[in-house]
């Protein structure tokens, strides 16, 4: 008996999950960059200092990050649509309260509890479309969708934030949440049911302790690489913390009898190259999103709104990447057709970057709108196929904990390409003005941003040739997902 819904389920429930999951993922994406643009005016109203805004960013993350391997645990033994149900509630109650915050205290608290539904919320809907989409083609559509949403959120959430932030109040970027989460609160009653892994085994409190305890002092460490170095104590105390826990989780892991994170999720040769192509594309998409907030606004004098809206060519390209191209893929070709060229057409966006200067004209249809249509086609390529690929061929014991990785590898990415690039284009442009002492700040912040994207477009070529060995053989693991579903076990 399969342990996971069939291709039997109506046609409309299925894709109404498609709806509500993405609807979910929408939520989780877009709440990483909306309170970015809001920061500055729920600064003022409440009264933060310089040194605590950071709180509002980092406590969503820190939570987030760091319980994800929890989140997946529990998706799996109470059931991917109860806890997908709970972390939408939970969500929404936060995001209530955070817009009603009343001093820098309640924000911050409010922000770490989204976090924490969050991380049951992320890895609860990933896991859902795994076991209601079992037939690859239609997976391949599926993840198509899913992906195109999470490429997109990052623009959405500039765009939603620039225009609430000056049209309403800094309080609807958290308000907003709660009329998205109550309907696909109400979405999720149609969504087909799964069953809980009955003998799930006891929770993994050592693994949990040390699984938790290594992602968020890393997820910090980066986050605190940016106001005071890569150099400081601070960073490289959290570093060293971080990694040594992370290393004690493996080894509790591998010895534990029901382990939070199964090794064997880990070491399969082409899921471990879809976590390290999705870990490397977010550090330098995450560095190119910087790079476009700052250049438009700073250097071309574009409003917030406007920049926003600049983005919207990135997200559409990312929806044509995932659906047309990745999704109608899957299934007929290797991953590593898809992931690859995705990779490189990312670094192709980069490389266009890294050619302007303070002095370029006729920036926008020269270099901004290549560069974003070619990262945007990338990143949905690679999310789309990256996402499948990490959850093909699972036991349905295991799609709680691999979703769960998945996303932990997303958020890692995220963080370390944030602050490193960041950094890097800080020191570059105080070591341009330093030598150049007749440039202007304009032409610093430019060398700036394209020696921190010359880096990013490195990585990209890195991840590219790293990932192409461990993808070759991609064809065969993520065209059977259902056989070795039935052959499973039940739970």
């Amino acid at each position: 008996m399969r342990d996971n819904m069939t291709d039997s389920t109506p046609d409309r429930r299925r894709w109404w999950a498609l709806l509500v999951v993405s609807a979910a993922q929408l939520l989780v994406v877009l709440d990483g960059t909306i309170v970015n643009i809001a920061l500055p005016s729920a600064q003022s109203a409440l009264g933060m200092s310089d040194a605590s805004r950071q709180w509002a960013i980092t406590a969503y993350a820190l939570a987030f990050g760091g319980l994800l391997l929890i989140g997946g645990r529990v998706s799996g033994a109470v059931g991917h649509r109860r806890t997908f149900t709970a972390g939408l509630i939970g969500f929404s109650a936060a995001s209530a309260l955070g817009g009603a915050a009343v001093n820098p205290e309640m924000l911050f608290g409010a922000r770490a509890l989204q976090g924490v539904f969050a991380a049951g919320l992320a890895p609860a809907g990933m896991s859902l479309l795994a076991t209601t989409f079992t037939e690859p083609r239609e997976r391949g559509r599926a993840f198509g969708v899913f992906a195109a949403v999470g490429a997109a959120g990052s623009a959405v959430g500039l765009i939603a934030g620039g225009l609430l932030t000056e049209y309403t109040s800094w309080r609807w970027c958290l308000y907003i949440n709660v009329p998205i989460g109550l309907l696909a609160v109400l979405g999720a009653t149609l969504v087909p049911a799964d069953r809980p892994i009955r003998d799930g085994g006891r929770l993994d409190i050592p693994g949990a302790l040390l699984g938790t305890g290594g992602l968020a002092a890393v997820v910090y460490a980066f986050n605190q690489a940016e106001p005071h170095g890569w150099g400081s104590i601070q960073v490289l105390g959290l570093l060293a913390a971080g990694l040594l826990l992370l290393v004690l989780f493996t080894a509790v892991e591998r010895r534990a009898a029901d382990p939070l994170l199964p090794m064997r999720v880990l070491l399969h040769r082409t899921r471990a190259g879809a976590f390290l192509a999705i870990t490397l594309m977010f550090i330098a998409m995450f560095g190119f999103y910087l790079f476009m907030s700052y250049y438009t606004q700073t250097v071309l004098g574009y409003s917030p709104v406007q920049a926003g809206w600049t983005l919207i060519i990135n997200a559409a390209a990312a929806l044509v990447g995932s659906t047309v191209v990745a999704g109608r893929l899957h299934g007929r070709v290797g991953p590593v057709a898809v992931i690859v060229p995705g990779l490189l057409a990312a670094a192709g966006g980069m490389l266009v970057l890294t050619r302007l200067t303070a002095d370029s004209a006729h920036v926008l249809p020269l270099y901004l709108v290549p560069a974003l249509v070619l990262t945007g086609v990338g990143l949905g390529c690679v999310i789309a196929s990256t996402a499948s690929l990490a959850i093909a061929g699972l036991r349905h014991h295991d799609i709680g904990a691999a979703s769960a990785a998945y996303n932990a590898a997303q958020q890692l990415g995220a963080a370390l390409g944030t602050a490193l690039l960041n950094t890097l284009a800080a020191s570059a442009a105080t070591s341009y003005l330093a030598d150049h002492t007749e440039a202007t700040r304009a032409a610093a912040s430019v060398h700036g941003y394209t020696t921190a994207l010359t880096v990013a477009f490195a990585i990209l070529l890195a991840a590219a040739c790293l990932t192409a060995p461990l993808l070759t053989r991609g064809r065969t693991a993520e065209a059977s997902p259902a056989r070795e579903e039935e052959n499973a076990p039940v739970h």
